[in-house]
């Protein structure tokens, strides 16, 4: 009869342990919704593991912050090439050590399927000192995507991207949404008083033209890696010119983006980028 129940009763780690000191040989089937992992264990020992595009040490990290979902152990079952050395003891006391850690990032960061989206600063003075990791990861937040999907965008482990996160989520940049939520509304979105009208002739107003001016030419010059950066403050500036600021608007989101892009292409980007703001309108 195969070995199975709950991930919420029991934490794999302790599940392994039961296991592995009966010396015997199989694997694990694992599942949370709609994601599944298996670790193989020959005479006891943890030979591989797979859960998605991760296989190896990785996978079983993985797999052990798990705090719901079911397991199954298969016993006698076939193990492929072994892509695990680490004694059973090593991987299991750094899994343990994770999951130390995921109890306290699970204080801002529920779950790796929780969707990050930014919050738009209503103080565009402030500033916020990012490194270029956690640019990196703000370059793939578009409000659908997953902490899991952000960190295979970037090709980061889930705890290292929740890690980075992290500190986003506490300095008010980036907010958490649950999948099962829904998509959230725009925080700072106008009502439709406050909205600007176009003119007669079916235009968009200057500023808003050179706003959108401004934000082409700064996807141009930064790529992939800063559009969602630019997109960003390009869409709080035209929240603020449709609620009646002027040029300022504009300013501020110029000065915000060659920050950004001293950070992500160096100083003569940033200044390419302050540059396309001087250009006349």
């Amino acid at each position: 009869m195969a070995f199975q129940g709950s991930l919420a009763e029991l934490h794999l780690p302790d599940i392994i342990q039961l296991v592995s000191v009966s010396g015997k040989s199989g694997v694990f089937h694992l599942t949370n919704g709609d994601f599944e992992g298996r670790i193989f264990l020959k005479d006891g020992k943890i030979v591989h593991a797979e859960l998605g595009e991760l296989s190896g040490e990785e996978a079983v990290y993985e797999l052990a912050i798990w705090k719901q979902g079911e397991f199954r152990f298969d016993a006698g079952a076939e193990h492929p090439r072994p892509t695990i050395q680490k004694s059973n003891t090593s991987l299991l006391m750094e899994a343990a050590r994770r999951l130390d850690e995921w109890r306290v990032l699970n204080k801002r960061i529920p779950s790796p399927d929780h969707v990050p989206e930014f919050v738009i600063l209503d103080n565009r003075e402030r500033q916020i000192n990012l490194n270029t990791m956690e640019w990196l990861l703000l370059s793939k937040i578009d409000g659908q995507r997953s902490l899991r999907a952000v960190a295979s965008a970037n090709k980061l482990e889930v705890f290292e991207a929740a890690k980075l996160l992290y500190g986003l989520v506490a300095t008010g940049l980036i907010r958490m949404r649950d999948p099962a939520a829904g998509a959230s509304a725009p925080e700072t979105a106008p009502s439709s008083a406050h909205v600007a009208r176009p003119s007669a002739g079916g235009e968009a107003p200057p500023l808003l033209t050179q706003l959108s001016r401004v934000r082409d030419e700064c996807v141009a010059l930064l790529g992939p890696a800063g559009e969602s950066v630019v997109q960003r403050h390009f869409q709080h500036a035209r929240t603020e010119i449709e609620q009646g600021a002027g040029t300022e608007a504009v300013e501020a989101a110029v000065q915000q983006i060659a920050r950004a892009a001293g950070v992500l292409k160096g100083n003569a980007v940033a200044e390419a980028v302050l540059q396309l703001g001087r250009k006349p309108r």
